[in-house]
């Protein structure tokens, strides 16, 4: 078998390129979290960068063989795509660059195509199938009952990385023990090791509880998310960073995770893209958000507007002079 390239979705497993066999599988034996083999073939006028374990982006070309899992993405702004639409011929799409693969459905005009693979077979050894959830470690449950800075948004692409990057490092610079983890959304490593850059002293988001994306039935999503809450737990940081990714309303279980973290949040930061979308939120949820961030907040009128429209208060987190502010409002927050 040619060499093939571990996508970012395999970084929980032991696989290494010589360590497994490909064995084409019958449809039956396919479901969500399957690692499998896809073969590139065509990346003209395509995507054509995987991310790596650890976190580094490579192009690959035609012929070449990558080693993902199958799962969902539901994404409002970019592409939608299901492995269970897989066709009889076997072809699909890397719905990622982290390698979850599936067959896309719905593609914003605004993006490059996704990568097109065709399926060569399962990962296996000792002939039996690899899955993520085998690789996704048992915890002992541990009661979590740490402080939680929750970041949400009213879609992908309003801020939220980008905000948590900016309170992980006010965090660290405080002296505090901060761990960021993102709860929900499709599986791409590399918004995690941002949050490790900014200071976090670990990091961590739902492909570490086995899955590779959040866009899965509530109960199998709910089983997931207390590992990882477990996990996380036994560290015992002095507070979490947590990123809902997308938003609540989406179909990634966010409001699950809201639900399940609800006694431990702190501060909720909501990164929006237009003000009008902060009412809209708002009145989707009982609590309302602590702060505004993202787009919304970009210039003063847009501060403006948010505070007229909703009566909640927004900062522009770019601008280095609304640090002090944000600090502030933080160390209230968690009684320092």
């Amino acid at each position: 078998m040619i060499r093939p390239f571990m996508a970012s979705v395999t970084r929980i497993s032991d696989l290494a390129p010589d360590n497994f066999a490909s064995e084409a599988l019958a449809r039956e034996h396919w479901a969500m979290g399957d690692y499998v083999v896809g073969r590139v073939l065509d990346t003209r006028g395509h995507l054509q960068q995987i991310e790596l374990p650890g976190g580094r982006m490579v192009e690959v070309m035609e012929g070449d063989l990558v080693v993902g899992a199958f799962g969902r993405r539901v994404a409002t702004l970019e592409a939608v795509g299901n492995w269970e639409d897989i066709g009889a011929d076997g072809q699909f799409e890397a719905l990622t660059s982290a390698g979850l693969f599936g067959k896309n459905t719905s593609l914003s005009p605004f993006i490059g195509s996704p990568m097109p693979l065709v399926y060569t077979g399962h990962a296996v050894r000792d002939g039996r199938k690899l899955t993520m959830s085998q690789f996704s470690p048992e915890v002992p449950a541990t009661r979590f009952d740490i402080p939680v800075i929750l970041i949400v948004g009213t879609s992908m692409s309003a801020g939220k990385t980008m905000s948590g990057r900016i309170i992980v490092h006010l965090l660290s610079q405080m002296g505090l023990d901060v761990v960021g983890v993102k709860l929900t959304g499709a599986a791409r490593y590399r918004d995690m090791l941002s949050f490790g850059d900014a200071g976090a002293s670990a990091i961590y988001d739902f492909v570490d509880a086995g899955l590779p994306s959040s866009a899965c039935d509530e109960a199998t999503y709910r089983d997931a998310l207390t590992r990882l809450l477990s996990r996380i737990a036994r560290d015992a940081p002095d507070v979490v960073v947590a990123e809902a990714g997308a938003s609540p309303l989406e179909p990634y279980n966010g409001a699950v995770a809201k639900e399940m973290i609800r006694d431990q949040v702190r501060f909720k930061l909501l990164c929006a893209q237009d003000p009008y979308a902060v009412v809209g939120v708002q009145a989707a949820f009982q609590r309302a958000p602590d702060l505004v961030a993202g787009g919304a907040a970009n210039t003063q009128a847009g501060i403006e507007l948010v505070k007229k429209l909703s009566g909640l208060p927004a900062l522009n987190l770019m601008d280095p002079a609304s640090r002090d502010e944000l600090r502030d409002r933080l160390r209230g927050a968690l009684g320092l």
